[in-house]
């Protein structure tokens, strides 16, 4: 059967309205919970973050009951980051990790993702066997073994302590002035409160969630709030975090903005010059500068390429043995210390750079020029196929033969909205926006 409700991480959609309605979750819930209740003779136990969105109490409280009629305890985290939920599951012995969160998306969306008892979020066909089940239904447990939920307040100062251990022993950030904008998100309380407890001065942005602002003007999608705050108190550095803070993006003392593709850059090559990255190449996807790949080579050092979504990300490392990946959005993935993107984590290695080297943020986070690159998000209708009419396929053609020799085209639908990305790069920018807008419109045609 096709996919109707898992797009490429995990479900998700306008609250209310299918998939991510509070029955569905509810199903989505009994049938994950059927699927990992494989050992009936021992407690199974699943943990479930969130991040600020209103609708996440309706949907923390359908998972549960959904987890709970098939016998899962339910260990409630209440707002932490994503990354916190794939080493909580690890740490608490669970066999299923949930975060109910749309990341960057507005706050009339959400969305729910899945952790198996590794950290790790679930494969393809994982995914497709619960929605199976959501679809066939599952039976649910006896009377006498319904789950119980418990809420658990201390999980984020678990996390904290985790992100502490990755920095060098007895490291400290006095004297670092950090600008860090939560985004109104899940990690509102936890990165303030981290970046004071390893003794940075810091200057908090987004720390006032209210249900509906996530990631309203703010955090990684919205840096310019960050970059005049880094300007205006002198900072260091700022940190621009998205609603579940798996991603983030830097911004140089001088309010310069710096992508994961730069801090990949950075931390590629200092981790190949250290003898800590592994297999000689870093993982990123499709979406990722050409300048990137040309940086990595120079050094002896090889680009794997995946399609979009750090899950793909983290598979590639895992079969090929790599421990460095990450998306130019801001995912950034290590996976000796953690099993999906963690903005806190990468920000903090970013920060050690900085100590170890005595840099500022500026020399350290333009490693490369990038190659002119032009991106082009085109909304189409329900119902819609514009991939799949001629004349789109004929512009799409027709750009990758004009774009062949000095760039590259990429053109995609968007896993977590009815949006067609259509991204080029070439290093003559007359030609690549002429590429780009040809198509943009042959798609609009197409999709309206």
């Amino acid at each position: 059967m096709g996919r109707d409700l898992f797009g490429t991480d995990g479900v998700r959609g306008l609250a209310n309205t299918h998939p991510m309605t509070a029955d569905t979750a509810l199903r989505i819930g009994a049938a994950a919970g059927r699927y990992f209740r494989r050992d009936r003779g021992r407690a199974h136990r699943v943990v479930i973050g969130k991040d600020t969105r209103l609708s996440g109490y309706m949907f923390e409280n359908a998972l549960t009951a959904g987890l709970t009629s098939t016998g899962m305890n339910v260990l409630l985290l209440g707002p932490v980051p994503t990354p916190a939920v794939g080493l909580l599951t690890v740490s608490m012995r669970a066999d299923l990790g949930v975060m109910i969160s749309a990341s960057h998306n507005p706050a009339e969306d959400n969305g729910i993702k899945f952790f198996g008892p590794d950290g790790f979020k679930l494969s393809d066909a994982a995914e497709e066997e619960i929605e199976c089940m959501v679809a066939e239904g599952v039976e649910p447990a006896q009377a006498g073994n319904i789950g119980r939920a418990k809420r658990i307040d201390e999980g984020r100062f678990r996390y904290m302590e985790r992100l502490k251990a990755t920095l060098p022993h007895g490291m400290r950030l006095d004297g670092v002035k950090v600008v860090v904008d939560c985004a109104h998100g899940a990690a509102y309380r936890t990165a303030p409160d981290l970046l004071w407890e390893l003794g940075a001065d810091v200057v908090p942005l987004g720390t006032a969630p209210n249900g509906s602002n996530i990631n309203d003007k703010c955090g990684s999608t919205h840096p310019d709030a960050c970059a005049a705050a880094v300007v205006a108190h002198g900072a260091d550095l700022g940190i621009c975090l998205d609603g579940d803070a798996d991603r983030v993006i830097l911004i140089d003392e001088t309010g310069r903005v710096a992508d994961g593709d730069q801090v990949m850059a950075l931390l590629a090559s200092r981790w190949s010059e250290e003898g800590h990255l592994k297999g000689g190449a870093l993982v990123a996807t499709v979406m990722s500068n050409l300048g990137l790949e040309q940086f990595l080579r120079a050094r002896g050092l090889r680009l794997e390429r995946t399609k979009v979504g750090d899950r793909y990300v983290v598979e590639r490392m895992r079969e090929g043995g790599f421990n460095l990946g990450g998306e130019q959005s801001g995912h950034i993935v290590m996976t000796d210390y953690a099993t999906t993107g963690d903005g806190l984590m990468a920000a903090l290695q970013f920060i050690v750079a900085m100590v170890k080297t005595g840099k500022p943020a500026s020399a350290l986070a333009a490693q490369f020029d990038p190659v002119p690159q032009m991106l082009e998000n085109v909304r189409y209708a329900a119902g819609s196929d514009p991939l799949g009419a001629e004349a789109v396929r004929q512009a799409i053609a027709a750009g990758e033969r004009r774009l062949a020799a000095n760039g590259r085209l990429v053109i995609r639908k968007s896993g977590t909205e009815p949006l067609i990305r259509v991204m080029a790069e070439c290093e003559d920018e007359g030609l690549m926006r002429e590429v780009v807008s040809g198509i943009v419109a042959e798609v609009e045609a197409a999709g309206g």
